[in-house]
């Protein structure tokens, strides 16, 4: 998401924080180039002004010009500007209302409206423990009630049954009164689309408002559709009345132009972000944290929260009193790759770090991506349990047995034991110091080491992190990466990246 944006506005501060001083001529061609930028990204023309307009009016000003850092104080108003755009504040579902609470999914058939209100629904039953009862009103898709009921079954969720010949608001009072003597907590109606928008389709939203008296209606758009999906929130916002927006799709769309405009426009918080295929795939949209990505600056406090709602704890522990020891084997290292898919991968966490951005290139050069570790994690279950333990037994049969066992070559498993010595080597040396775990680990195979306190336990977390309150988080967060650049992080922070093709070992 907003790669493309990212890497433009990357290039162009670099350009302004080089400079040890800055006039207005500067600001005024740096902000041309962030105006293309914007206009490349799929932003809608008006928001590109008026973002542009606001940036101008306070970095030309006298403070800016003068200041030590001219350039770090440009890319903080950018910033600014940037979290006031996408909302300020983050803003969640809103279930304050009585039970059960109605919540009425609008949009165009195949912008994820269904498999948005299974994700929803998992959601908020896994996080908030509510109950919750979804009701398909799709009577024209074939099979749309059908896969409610299928993505039900798969989250546990209950579904409204299916009765033939209903229409979407017979459905609707059926759905709340089931609902009501059920006892639920909140009841997701999930509505009808088309291919575009036209009469009929308002007409049925407005009766199915109006008999499900929803609390909460949101916008399902597919933000691969640019500004169709601009478009479409303003009409369905002028027709229906949405209170927030969830924005589907969103790991596929590397301009972001979507989300950046579609806010400004309509006024109304996105709420939510699909940012993958799974059910657990959604996310809380935070502006402050999207502008920090946006602007290259990382995101740690998401991903200390994927890591503390991801990771075993007993095992974090355990794993902790090993490394402590200098004990790291095979089975730890493959219990470590483990735990970095489940944190969404090698892109997902390095797209979360501060800086990192700068040296995607090197990083998808050197082949730096999720299916090398799991070829290494098939190399280490096509040992035995002793050669496991004890990495040293391998000799070369043994290391020929493995490689036709996994499918890979006597090269890769060098490559995997040597990394793994490379570990196992930091630990000792770090006596459990700093326990840096999978992030540690990763600064180790790239050559370089990671931030302090970034790493540790099984995923790469203090377990202490998990228990920092947002404002803690936050404040480490400014820390690490604050509004004013880029830092160079320790063994990642030159022009070249250590261990990946240049740079000092």
């Amino acid at each position: 998401m907003f790669e493309s944006l990212s890497d433009r506005l990357s290039g162009i501060f670099d350009g302004l924080t080089r400079r040890g001083a800055l006039s207005e001529k500067d600001v005024n061609a740096a902000l041309r180039e962030v105006r293309r930028a914007l206009i490349e990204a799929d932003v809608a023309l008006d928001v590109v002004r008026t973002f542009v307009d606001a940036v101008r009016e306070k970095a030309i000003g006298a403070d800016v010009v003068k200041s030590v850092t001219p350039g770090q104080m440009v890319i903080k108003i950018v910033s600014d500007q940037l979290v006031d755009m996408l909302g300020s504040d983050a803003e969640t579902i809103d279930l304050n209302a009585p039970a059960p609470v109605t919540i009425m999914m609008v949009g165009l058939q195949g912008s994820g409206k269904t498999t948005t209100t299974g994700k929803i629904a998992k959601r908020l039953t896994d996080k908030q423990r509510k109950k919750v009862l979804m009701a398909s009103l799709d009577v024209r898709r074939p099979a749309a009630q059908e896969q409610l009921r299928q993505l039900g079954e798969q989250t546990s969720i209950a579904t409204l049954p299916v009765i033939d010949g209903q229409s979407p608001v017979d459905i609707t009072k059926r759905a709340t009164q089931a609902a009501k003597l059920g006892g639920y907590d909140v009841l997701i109606l999930d509505t009808a689309g088309r291919t575009h928008i036209d009469e009929p389709l308002m007409m049925e939203m407005a009766d199915i408002k109006s008999a499900g008296n929803p609390h909460e209606i949101l916008l399902v758009a597919d933000a691969l559709t640019g500004q169709d999906a601009v478009n479409l929130a303003r009409n369905f916002d002028d027709r229906v009345g949405i209170t927030g927006l969830v924005l589907t799709r969103i790991d596929g769309d590397g301009r972001g132009g979507a989300a950046l405009s579609m806010r400004a426009v309509t006024g109304k918080p996105i709420k939510l972000i699909g940012v993958g295929e799974k059910m657990e795939d959604l996310e809380e949209f935070h502006p402050k944290r999207i502008a920090d990505r946006i602007l290259g600056m990382g995101d740690i406090v998401s991903l200390v929260e994927k890591a503390a709602e991801t990771i075993d704890a007993e095992k974090a522990a355990m794993m902790a009193k090993k490394m402590q020891k200098g004990q790291f084997d095979l089975n730890d290292l493959s219990e470590q790759l483990g735990q970095m898919s489940k944190l969404g991968g090698m892109s997902s966490i390095l797209g979360m770090l501060p800086g990192i951005g700068k040296m995607k290139k090197q990083i998808d050069a050197a082949g730096m991506d999720d299916s090398v570790f799991k070829r290494q994690q098939a190399i280490i279950s096509s040992m035995t349990r002793k050669e496991r333990t004890a990495p040293k037994l391998l000799n070369a049969s043994r290391k020929k047995r493995v490689a036709a066992g996994s499918g890979t070559s006597v090269q890769e498993i060098n490559k995997l034991l040597k990394m793994h010595r490379q570990m196992a080597d930091m630990m000792k040396k770090m006596g459990g110091k700093g326990k840096r775990g999978m992030l540690g680990g990763l600064g180790s195979m790239m050559g370089g080491g990671m931030p302090p306190g970034m790493g540790g336990g099984m995923g790469g977390m203090p377990p202490e992190m998990a228990n920092m309150d947002p404002k803690q988080l936050e404040q480490m967060a400014k820390q690490m990466g604050g509004p004013g650049g880029m830092p160079k992080l320790p063994g990642l922070g030159g022009p070249k990246l250590p261990g990946l093709g240049g740079g000092k070992k």
